[in-house]
Protein backbone atom coordinates (compact mmCIF):
# COMPACT_ATOMS: atom_id res chain seq x y z
CA UNK A 1 0.00 0.00 0.00
CA UNK A 2 1.61 3.37 -1.22
CA UNK A 3 0.53 6.92 -1.42
CA UNK A 4 0.60 7.52 -4.63
CA UNK A 5 -0.10 11.64 -5.14
CA UNK A 6 -1.01 14.33 -1.99
CA UNK A 7 -2.70 17.75 -2.03
CA UNK A 8 -3.56 20.34 0.68
CA UNK A 9 -5.12 23.32 0.99
CA UNK A 10 -4.83 25.65 3.86
CA UNK A 11 -2.46 23.20 6.10
CA UNK A 12 -0.45 25.49 8.73
CA UNK A 13 1.92 27.67 6.01
CA UNK A 14 0.96 25.61 2.76
CA UNK A 15 -1.63 27.19 1.24
CA UNK A 16 -1.43 24.92 -2.00
CA UNK A 17 0.55 21.33 -2.89
CA UNK A 18 0.16 18.58 -4.68
CA UNK A 19 2.88 15.82 -5.21
CA UNK A 20 3.56 12.54 -6.84
CA UNK A 21 5.38 10.27 -4.68
CA UNK A 22 7.46 7.49 -5.59
CA UNK A 23 6.49 3.77 -3.92
CA UNK A 24 10.09 3.58 -2.25
CA UNK A 25 11.90 6.76 -1.24
CA UNK A 26 11.43 10.09 -1.28
CA UNK A 27 13.35 12.82 -0.14
CA UNK A 28 11.97 16.88 0.83
CA UNK A 29 14.37 19.33 1.74
CA UNK A 30 15.07 22.59 2.71
CA UNK A 31 15.80 24.82 5.42
CA UNK A 32 14.13 25.22 8.66
CA UNK A 33 11.00 26.82 9.62
CA UNK A 34 10.47 26.15 5.81
CA UNK A 35 7.48 23.93 5.90
CA UNK A 36 8.89 19.97 5.82
CA UNK A 37 7.44 18.97 9.20
CA UNK A 38 4.04 20.57 8.20
CA UNK A 39 3.93 18.70 4.97
CA UNK A 40 4.67 15.66 7.21
CA UNK A 41 2.64 16.64 9.69
CA UNK A 42 -0.79 17.31 6.80
CA UNK A 43 0.43 13.76 5.12
CA UNK A 44 0.07 11.90 8.99
CA UNK A 45 -3.29 13.90 9.39
CA UNK A 46 -4.65 12.31 6.04
CA UNK A 47 -3.78 8.31 7.60
CA UNK A 48 -5.41 9.16 11.29
CA UNK A 49 -6.90 12.15 11.79
CA UNK A 50 -5.06 13.80 13.90
CA UNK A 51 -1.75 16.16 14.41
CA UNK A 52 1.24 14.19 15.68
CA UNK A 53 2.55 17.69 16.90
CA UNK A 54 -0.90 17.33 19.24
CA UNK A 55 -1.86 20.54 17.54
CA UNK A 56 -5.46 21.58 17.88
CA UNK A 57 -7.25 22.31 14.51
CA UNK A 58 -7.34 26.11 14.87
CA UNK A 59 -3.49 26.30 14.86
CA UNK A 60 -3.03 24.29 11.96
CA UNK A 61 -5.88 26.15 9.52
CA UNK A 62 -3.58 28.68 7.66
CA UNK A 63 -3.98 31.91 8.92
CA UNK A 64 -6.73 34.06 6.89
CA UNK A 65 -8.54 30.59 5.74
CA UNK A 66 -11.82 28.77 7.11
CA UNK A 67 -10.98 25.44 7.04
CA UNK A 68 -7.71 22.78 5.28
CA UNK A 69 -8.44 20.23 2.75
CA UNK A 70 -6.13 16.81 2.28
CA UNK A 71 -6.30 14.61 -0.38
CA UNK A 72 -4.59 11.51 -1.28
CA UNK A 73 -4.78 8.28 -3.52
CA UNK A 74 -3.46 5.00 -1.99
CA UNK A 75 -2.48 2.11 -4.44
CA UNK A 76 -3.20 -1.25 -2.92
CA UNK A 77 -2.41 -3.69 -5.35
CA UNK A 78 -3.86 -2.95 -8.77
CA UNK A 79 -6.28 -0.83 -7.12
CA UNK A 80 -6.58 3.10 -5.99
CA UNK A 81 -8.79 4.33 -3.34
CA UNK A 82 -8.92 8.43 -3.10
CA UNK A 83 -9.09 9.45 0.89
CA UNK A 84 -9.91 13.12 1.89
CA UNK A 85 -10.19 15.03 4.80
CA UNK A 86 -11.83 18.15 5.88
CA UNK A 87 -11.10 20.12 9.09
CA UNK A 88 -12.22 23.39 10.23
CA UNK A 89 -15.20 25.22 11.78
CA UNK A 90 -17.93 23.32 10.28
CA UNK A 91 -15.38 20.22 11.99
CA UNK A 92 -13.69 16.94 11.29
CA UNK A 93 -14.96 15.51 7.64
CA UNK A 94 -13.94 12.29 6.20
CA UNK A 95 -14.03 10.51 2.97
CA UNK A 96 -12.40 7.09 1.86
CA UNK A 97 -13.78 5.89 -1.71
CA UNK A 98 -16.24 8.40 -1.66
CA UNK A 99 -17.89 6.88 1.39
CA UNK A 100 -18.45 9.81 3.95
CA UNK A 101 -19.21 7.40 6.78
CA UNK A 102 -15.97 5.78 8.02
CA UNK A 103 -14.24 7.60 11.20
CA UNK A 104 -10.67 7.94 11.69
CA UNK A 105 -10.28 4.28 12.24
CA UNK A 106 -11.07 3.74 8.30
CA UNK A 107 -8.50 6.50 7.88
CA UNK A 108 -5.97 4.61 10.19
CA UNK A 109 -6.24 1.30 7.50
CA UNK A 110 -6.79 2.95 4.67
CA UNK A 111 -3.36 4.89 4.69
CA UNK A 112 -1.64 2.85 7.88
CA UNK A 113 1.49 5.06 8.67
CA UNK A 114 4.07 6.15 11.40
CA UNK A 115 5.89 8.44 12.08
CA UNK A 116 9.45 9.15 13.61
CA UNK A 117 10.25 12.66 14.30
CA UNK A 118 12.66 14.57 16.45
CA UNK A 119 10.70 14.16 19.18
CA UNK A 120 10.30 9.90 18.91
CA UNK A 121 12.80 9.81 21.67
CA UNK A 122 9.69 10.82 24.06
CA UNK A 123 8.34 6.95 23.44
CA UNK A 124 10.88 5.78 25.39
CA UNK A 125 12.18 9.37 28.14
CA UNK A 126 8.56 10.67 28.30
CA UNK A 127 5.26 9.34 30.36
CA UNK A 128 3.20 6.05 30.01
CA UNK A 129 1.05 7.31 27.42
CA UNK A 130 3.38 7.50 24.45
CA UNK A 131 3.96 3.82 24.95
CA UNK A 132 0.09 2.92 26.00
CA UNK A 133 -0.13 4.84 22.02
CA UNK A 134 2.41 2.66 20.53
CA UNK A 135 1.35 -0.70 22.04
CA UNK A 136 -2.48 0.18 21.35
CA UNK A 137 -1.51 1.13 17.23
CA UNK A 138 0.34 -2.32 17.20
CA UNK A 139 -2.76 -4.05 19.31
CA UNK A 140 -4.58 -2.39 16.64
CA UNK A 141 -3.29 -3.73 13.28
CA UNK A 142 -2.66 -7.04 14.52
CA UNK A 143 -5.66 -8.36 16.57
CA UNK A 144 -8.63 -8.03 14.54
CA UNK A 145 -11.39 -6.27 16.49
CA UNK A 146 -9.01 -4.83 18.95
CA UNK A 147 -10.73 -1.51 18.41
CA UNK A 148 -14.19 -2.34 19.40
CA UNK A 149 -13.17 -4.29 22.53
CA UNK A 150 -10.85 -0.50 23.45
CA UNK A 151 -14.18 1.07 23.03
CA UNK A 152 -16.55 -1.05 24.89
CA UNK A 153 -13.46 -0.97 27.67
CA UNK A 154 -13.29 2.92 27.41
CA UNK A 155 -17.41 3.11 28.22
CA UNK A 156 -16.50 0.83 31.27
CA UNK A 157 -14.11 2.69 32.20
CA UNK A 158 -16.17 5.96 32.08
CA UNK A 159 -19.05 4.40 33.82
CA UNK A 160 -16.81 2.70 36.66
CA UNK A 161 -15.10 6.30 37.04
CA UNK A 162 -18.53 8.25 36.75
CA UNK A 163 -19.85 5.89 39.92
CA UNK A 164 -16.67 7.03 41.70
CA UNK A 165 -17.38 10.76 41.47
CA UNK A 166 -20.91 10.03 42.78
CA UNK A 167 -20.12 7.71 45.45
CA UNK A 168 -22.38 5.09 44.41
CA UNK A 169 -20.45 2.20 46.39
CA UNK A 170 -23.41 -0.34 45.65
CA UNK A 171 -23.41 -0.11 42.04
CA UNK A 172 -19.74 -0.73 41.76
CA UNK A 173 -19.93 -4.28 41.95
CA UNK A 174 -21.74 -3.91 39.10
CA UNK A 175 -20.17 -2.06 36.97
CA UNK A 176 -16.61 -4.12 38.42
CA UNK A 177 -17.79 -7.64 36.57
CA UNK A 178 -17.94 -6.02 33.21
CA UNK A 179 -14.79 -3.43 33.54
CA UNK A 180 -12.85 -7.16 34.70
CA UNK A 181 -13.99 -9.19 31.20
CA UNK A 182 -13.14 -6.01 28.75
CA UNK A 183 -10.05 -5.24 30.84
CA UNK A 184 -8.82 -8.99 30.83
CA UNK A 185 -9.69 -8.88 27.15
CA UNK A 186 -7.89 -5.98 26.18
CA UNK A 187 -4.67 -7.14 28.39
CA UNK A 188 -4.81 -10.38 26.60
CA UNK A 189 -4.87 -8.86 23.28
CA UNK A 190 -1.96 -6.60 24.02
CA UNK A 191 -0.24 -9.58 25.30
CA UNK A 192 -0.20 -11.62 22.31
CA UNK A 193 0.81 -8.12 19.85
CA UNK A 194 3.86 -7.89 22.18
CA UNK A 195 4.74 -11.69 21.99
CA UNK A 196 4.80 -11.22 18.23
CA UNK A 197 7.10 -7.68 18.28
CA UNK A 198 9.47 -8.78 20.98
CA UNK A 199 11.82 -11.07 19.13
CA UNK A 200 11.51 -8.14 16.12
CA UNK A 201 12.65 -5.81 18.49
CA UNK A 202 15.55 -7.57 20.13
CA UNK A 203 16.92 -8.11 16.49
CA UNK A 204 16.65 -4.77 15.40
CA UNK A 205 17.80 -3.08 18.74
CA UNK A 206 20.73 -5.17 18.34
CA UNK A 207 21.35 -4.17 14.79
CA UNK A 208 21.13 -0.38 15.68
CA UNK A 209 22.31 -0.38 19.33
CA UNK A 210 24.88 -3.27 19.63
CA UNK A 211 23.16 -4.10 23.17
CA UNK A 212 20.84 -6.37 24.12
CA UNK A 213 17.05 -4.62 24.01
CA UNK A 214 13.35 -5.78 25.10
CA UNK A 215 10.88 -4.75 27.06
CA UNK A 216 8.70 -5.54 29.99
CA UNK A 217 5.33 -5.26 29.69
CA UNK A 218 3.75 -3.66 32.87
CA UNK A 219 -0.47 -4.58 32.92
CA UNK A 220 -1.73 -1.93 34.94
CA UNK A 221 -2.04 -3.55 38.09
CA UNK A 222 0.06 -5.34 40.61
CA UNK A 223 1.60 -8.40 39.79
CA UNK A 224 0.28 -11.71 42.21
CA UNK A 225 -3.10 -10.12 42.43
CA UNK A 226 -6.06 -10.85 39.81
CA UNK A 227 -7.86 -7.10 38.50
CA UNK A 228 -10.69 -8.09 40.86
CA UNK A 229 -8.61 -8.22 43.70
CA UNK A 230 -6.75 -5.04 43.04
CA UNK A 231 -9.91 -3.07 42.57
CA UNK A 232 -11.24 -4.28 45.87
CA UNK A 233 -8.04 -3.61 47.71
CA UNK A 234 -8.00 -0.04 46.04
CA UNK A 235 -11.81 1.25 46.05
CA UNK A 236 -11.05 3.68 48.80
CA UNK A 237 -8.53 5.20 47.27
CA UNK A 238 -10.33 5.39 44.06
CA UNK A 239 -13.48 7.08 45.55
CA UNK A 240 -11.58 9.75 46.78
CA UNK A 241 -9.63 10.07 43.56
CA UNK A 242 -13.00 9.98 41.73
CA UNK A 243 -11.10 7.43 38.87
CA UNK A 244 -9.86 3.81 38.92
CA UNK A 245 -6.45 3.13 39.67
CA UNK A 246 -5.73 -0.19 38.16
CA UNK A 247 -6.84 -1.60 34.73
CA UNK A 248 -5.54 -1.84 31.53
CA UNK A 249 -5.21 2.37 31.10
CA UNK A 250 -2.26 2.13 33.51
CA UNK A 251 -0.33 -0.09 31.16
CA UNK A 252 3.04 0.53 30.18
CA UNK A 253 6.03 -0.75 28.87
CA UNK A 254 9.50 -0.76 30.83
CA UNK A 255 12.20 -0.41 28.22
CA UNK A 256 15.56 -2.77 29.30
CA UNK A 257 18.73 -1.95 27.70
CA UNK A 258 21.86 -3.54 28.62
CA UNK A 259 20.08 -4.61 31.03
CA UNK A 260 19.21 -1.14 32.45
CA UNK A 261 15.60 0.91 32.11
CA UNK A 262 16.75 2.32 29.22
CA UNK A 263 14.18 5.51 29.91
CA UNK A 264 16.53 6.12 32.85
CA UNK A 265 20.15 5.85 31.44
CA UNK A 266 20.75 6.05 28.16
CA UNK A 267 21.30 9.31 25.93
CA UNK A 268 19.24 10.87 23.77
CA UNK A 269 20.49 10.12 21.10
CA UNK A 270 20.26 5.88 22.57
CA UNK A 271 16.96 7.14 22.94
CA UNK A 272 16.23 8.25 19.96
CA UNK A 273 17.63 4.64 18.49
CA UNK A 274 16.01 2.72 21.06
CA UNK A 275 12.48 4.07 20.18
CA UNK A 276 13.09 3.35 16.39
CA UNK A 277 13.73 0.40 17.11
CA UNK A 278 10.84 -0.26 18.72
CA UNK A 279 8.57 1.57 16.01
CA UNK A 280 10.60 -0.01 13.14
CA UNK A 281 9.68 -3.26 14.88
CA UNK A 282 5.98 -2.98 15.56
CA UNK A 283 6.03 -2.09 11.74
CA UNK A 284 7.84 -5.21 10.57
CA UNK A 285 5.13 -7.00 12.55
CA UNK A 286 2.06 -5.02 11.37
CA UNK A 287 3.55 -4.98 7.76
CA UNK A 288 3.57 -9.57 7.80
CA UNK A 289 -0.42 -9.00 9.20
CA UNK A 290 -1.38 -6.59 6.37
CA UNK A 291 0.81 -8.40 3.66
CA UNK A 292 1.59 -4.69 2.35
CA UNK A 293 4.34 -2.11 3.31
CA UNK A 294 3.28 0.77 5.23
CA UNK A 295 3.75 4.47 5.30
CA UNK A 296 7.00 5.88 6.93
CA UNK A 297 7.25 9.58 7.91
CA UNK A 298 10.93 10.13 8.64
CA UNK A 299 11.33 14.17 10.25
CA UNK A 300 15.25 14.63 10.16
CA UNK A 301 16.32 11.25 11.08
CA UNK A 302 19.95 12.61 10.90
CA UNK A 303 18.76 14.84 14.26
CA UNK A 304 20.97 13.77 17.19
CA UNK A 305 22.84 11.34 15.83
CA UNK A 306 26.50 10.16 14.50
CA UNK A 307 27.26 9.59 10.83
CA UNK A 308 27.59 5.64 11.67
CA UNK A 309 24.23 5.93 13.72
CA UNK A 310 22.63 7.56 11.07
CA UNK A 311 23.60 4.72 8.59
CA UNK A 312 22.60 1.94 10.76
CA UNK A 313 19.54 3.70 11.21
CA UNK A 314 18.85 4.22 7.34
CA UNK A 315 19.95 0.74 6.55
CA UNK A 316 17.03 -0.67 9.37
CA UNK A 317 14.56 2.25 7.34
CA UNK A 318 15.38 0.62 4.14
CA UNK A 319 15.46 -2.79 4.74
CA UNK A 320 12.10 -2.62 6.12
CA UNK A 321 10.37 -2.16 2.72
CA UNK A 322 7.90 0.30 3.43
CA UNK A 323 7.37 3.40 1.46
CA UNK A 324 9.68 6.60 3.22
CA UNK A 325 9.51 10.22 2.83
CA UNK A 326 12.10 11.82 4.57
CA UNK A 327 13.53 15.17 5.16
CA UNK A 328 16.07 17.07 5.60
CA UNK A 329 18.16 20.49 6.00
CA UNK A 330 19.84 19.67 2.57
CA UNK A 331 19.87 16.93 -0.49
CA UNK A 332 21.34 13.95 0.63
CA UNK A 333 20.40 11.49 -2.01
CA UNK A 334 22.83 8.89 -0.67
CA UNK A 335 20.55 7.69 2.31
CA UNK A 336 18.75 5.33 0.44
CA UNK A 337 19.90 2.30 -1.99
CA UNK A 338 18.13 4.31 -5.06
CA UNK A 339 17.82 7.76 -6.15
CA UNK A 340 14.43 9.18 -4.83
CA UNK A 341 11.46 11.20 -5.78
CA UNK A 342 13.05 14.79 -4.45
CA UNK A 343 11.09 17.77 -3.72
CA UNK A 344 12.15 21.54 -2.08
CA UNK A 345 10.58 23.32 0.25
CA UNK A 346 11.21 27.42 0.74
CA UNK A 347 8.43 29.34 2.78
CA UNK A 348 5.73 26.61 2.42
CA UNK A 349 6.34 26.17 -1.25
CA UNK A 350 7.27 23.32 -2.84
CA UNK A 351 8.97 21.85 -6.15
CA UNK A 352 10.75 18.86 -7.81
CA UNK A 353 13.49 18.83 -6.43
Amino acid sequence: MTLRSFSCTDFRCLASVQLEFDERFNLVYGANASGKTSLLEAIAYLGRGKSFRGAPTERLVRHGASEFLLRGSVRSGVRDTSIGVRNGRSGLEISIGGDRGGGVAALASALPLQVMDPDVHSLVAGGPEHRRRYLDWLTFHVEHGYLDLWRRFRRALKQRNAALREGLTRELSSWDAEFVQLALSVDASRRRALDKALPVLETVGLRLLGSEVGFEYIQGWVSGRTLAEALAAGVDRDLAAGSSSAGPHRADLRLIYDDRQARKLVSRGQQKLLASAMILAASRVVQLRLEHPLLLLLDDPAAELDQRSLERLMEEVTDLGAQVIATALTLDPGWFPAPPATFHVEQGVLSLG
